[in-house]
């Protein structure tokens, strides 16, 4: 039955009102989830004149916003500060969620123990703002997931408040593309990718993030969006899995990878270059391919490619692990009561994000094995406590003193703040799972 033009016209009236308050910056924007994603996007509208208000369960953190107090390591506190002074304001109350025109949501998506996809965080998100939804908000997903989420799960929520998705509340994905630590890109410079649930949605979309992103690429569904997410990751992750294998052939014939990959990349067309590393890290290369291939055995595909280069990734840890045995064990040493030293717990150069870091699994894989363990990282003075990790455990510094009392240190994440002179004059054995040491040297094991 179609809709009565009656409400055909308020529902166009709600749809061109915020389309216009959002392209004016009068709207009232709200970011859910006030993490890695959520907290630089917080910012870009603040520095734009939109009123921001931001959602966190975390009181901690929501406290030090408020207060002008940066967790992130990249972001100052005069960032924040500033962004306090022209309005913005961090709150636990959901009910607040009316307030604003438009919900951003930036909250995980996790893995759980049996590697499925664990949509608990976007879920919950959703079921506490569903009760204060109005006509006339725009609501955008950004955290990363299988395609068909977005009408799957948060549509059938929302409509059963009683509002239609495209006539009342407008729906789109929009998945984040942050590059922590990329001095080359920032929120504004990164092309924002958005689908929306209908036409009007997309609309609105397209308006949300037209003001504060240079480029928004539309595409055709809420799903396109999603598969867009997950193609970049899985690309990034089976390249890296290539390099990962390349790595441990060229081990076994006495090749030096890093050299192999530098000379192929001189090839101005047709090659990439990818390094190898002693895992995949991060909150979403080592993850996202799971979404994907959980998604398509619905379909009765099996994603073979995909799956066996998360195979070669996650065997890199304990391929490092043995390399580093071998090594002590040429040296006289056996890995049990070995004192050794993991350089840098984030997941990749210049940040202070150990989130599915591989040298966490570095070393609980060292522990397991009875060896005494000790990192430095100057990004993450104190180990922190995560959902399934913790090592009561503070930053070792780097002196000539320090590193003589190792028996091995493993360079996990090549930070630029690490003096790799000092660290190789002073250690008795390096394992360089980053290829920082291109020339060889007696104390230096390439894993």
């Amino acid at each position: 039955m179609a809709p009565e033009s009656g409400s055909i016209n308020t529902s166009a009236a709600h749809k061109d009102a915020l389309v216009a308050k959002l392209n004016e910056r009068t709207a009232r924007i709200g970011i859910i989830g006030l993490g890695y994603v959520g907290l630089p996007l917080m910012l870009r509208f603040a520095e734009l004149g939109y009123h921001v208000t931001g959602f966190d369960i975390d009181e901690r953190k929501v406290s030090r916003l408020n207060k002008g107090e940066s967790y992130i390591e990249r972001i100052a506190n005069e960032t924040i500060a500033r962004a306090v002074k022209s309005g913005f304001e961090a709150t636990t109350d959901f009910a607040r969620c009316s307030e604003v025109e438009a919900l951003i949501i930036c909250v995980p998506t996790p893995l759980n123990k049996f590697r499925e996809p664990d949509l608990s965080f976007v879920v919950d998100t959703t079921e506490a703002l569903v009760p204060h939804l109005r006509p006339g908000q725009v609501v955008s997903l950004e955290s990363t997931t299988y395609p068909g989420t977005t009408e799957e799960e948060l549509r059938p929520r929302i409509e059963a408040r009683g509002l239609t998705v495209g006539l009342d509340v407008f729906l789109v994905f929009s998945p984040e593309r942050e590059d922590p630590s990329n001095p080359d890109f920032e929120t504004r410079t990164i092309p924002k990718v958005c689908g929306g649930t209908t036409p009007a949605c997309l609309e609105v979309g397209l308006a949300l993030y037209g003001q504060a992103i240079d480029r928004v690429v539309p595409v055709s569904s809420t799903q396109a969006a999603e598969m867009t997410k997950l193609l970049e990751n899985i690309h990034r992750a089976v390249n890296i899995g290539l390099a990962n294998e390349m790595k441990v052939i060229c081990d076994k014939m006495g090749i030096d990878v890093y050299e192999v990959i530098r000379a192929a990349a001189t090839k101005p067309f047709g090659f990439v270059p990818y390094y190898p590393g002693p895992g995949l890290g991060g909150h979403c290369i080592p993850i996202d391919p799971f979404y994907l291939t959980w998604k398509a055995r619905e379909y009765g595909v099996h994603t073979r490619f995909i799956e066996l280069a998360g195979e070669i990734n996650s065997a890199m840890p304990k391929w490092v692990i043995a390399k580093v045995a071998d090594a002590l064990n040429d040296r006289g040493k056996a890995m049990r009561g070995s004192r050794v030293l993991v350089l840098g717990v984030a997941y990749k150069k210049n940040v202070d994000d150990p989130r599915e870091s591989p040298c966490i699994e570095l070393m609980e894989l060292l522990q397991e094995k009875g060896a005494q363990i000790a990192y430095a990282d100057p990004h993450i003075p104190v180990f922190p406590r995560m959902r399934e990790h913790y090592f009561d455990l503070k930053s070792v510094e780097l002196t000539p003193g320090s590193l003589e009392s190792f028996d091995c240190v493993i360079v996990g994440t090549n930070h630029d703040l690490f003096d790799y002179a000092l660290i190789k004059k002073h250690s008795k054995l390096i394992v360089d799972t980053r290829g920082v040491y291109l020339e060889a040297a007696p104390n230096v094991v390439k894993a």
